[in-house]
């Protein structure tokens, strides 16, 4: 379990992760979402000590991160698969970690073999690694130790779309057997698939947290007309957060006929207008940081 209590990080004047609490359940993936600069990559530094916070805590298997001794046996960390030894092969990498932490240089071969980098793979140096190999690199590092949480920064990135399904077979595998994972990724579909719950982060604050059923279940509406453009200045003008949706259309926190009581009201002829129950996370995520979003949702 993880447990994350108020936990602040201000910069100067700004303040990058504002008072966010959340709790991270064994046996479940937490998908960890959030426009770029929401604040996601400081609040998983700051989980794994590599950021003080300003004030708050947070707590892996019931301690701060700093006073597990030997880390790498109980916390898989992976926050950066860029930021490993270009000068290294992979099996050199993977072996400093396991004499590091008192490990058995034969669960390197076995990490290999569990993130399929072959063995002549394995003799490359890392500075000469694609993207999705150091990010099969930096998994097996995570869990080299056999370590009961799991912190994973986007982790698929670079994996081409066979690298994706085997990492979401291995984190299943992972909860299944009681493990704690908490994922970020901007890949909404792919945490749509695995997550088991879900938290939003917009401008370092927490927007919505819950089972992903509460909030892809929560409601509000997908519109369209034959002018989006003056109907989401209506709609705003309404006082609702409304914002495009990347396949055409508009997506509004507001019910059905609240929209289309606005749409009455400006004579603003519409083609649809639904709930956007059914339109999955993508849709829910718009909505959830519309007014935090810098460049629109990743997918």
């Amino acid at each position: 379990m993880i447990e994350i209590q108020g936990l602040t990080r201000t910069y100067g004047a700004t303040t990058a992760v504002d008072d966010v609490t959340f709790t991270v359940e064994p046996g479940r993936v937490t998908g960890f979402l959030g426009p770029n600069g929401a604040g996601k990559s400081t609040t998983m530094r700051m989980i794994c000590a590599l950021t003080r916070p300003t004030s708050g805590q947070s707590l892996v298997l019931g301690r701060r991160y700093e006073d597990i001794p030997n880390p790498g046996r109980t916390v898989g960390v992976l926050l950066d698969a860029q930021a490993q030894h270009g000068g290294r092969t992979g099996r050199e990498a993977l072996t400093v970690s396991a004499l590091t932490m008192g490990l058995d240089r034969r669960r390197v071969d076995e990490m290999l073999e569990l993130v399929g980098l072959t063995p002549a793979e394995a003799r490359r140096r890392v500075g000469g690694y694609s993207l999705g190999m150091r990010q099969r690199l930096g998994i097996a590092n995570a869990l080299l130790g056999d370590p009961q949480v799991l912190v994973l920064d986007e982790p698929a990135n670079g994996l081409d779309p066979a690298g994706i399904h085997w990492m979401r077979t291995l984190l299943a595998d992972f909860t299944r057997a009681g493990g704690t994972a908490l994922l970020s990724s901007h890949l909404l579909r792919e945490v749509e698939v695995i997550a088991d719950d879900l938290v939003v982060i917009g401008r370092g604050r927490i927007v919505a947290r819950g089972t992903k059923a509460e909030l892809l279940a929560t409601g509000g509406a997908v519109v369209r007309s034959a002018d989006d453009a003056t109907l989401l200045v209506a709609l705003q003008q309404a006082g609702l957060d409304a914002v495009e949706s990347p396949g055409g259309g508009l997506v509004v926190e507001a019910e059905p006929a609240v929209v289309g009581r606005v749409a009455v009201d400006r004579g603003i002829a519409l083609t649809e207008l639904r709930p956007s129950d059914g339109g999955g996370l993508e849709e829910r995520f718009l909505q959830l940081t519309a007014a935090d979003a810098r460049e629109g949702v990743h997918r």
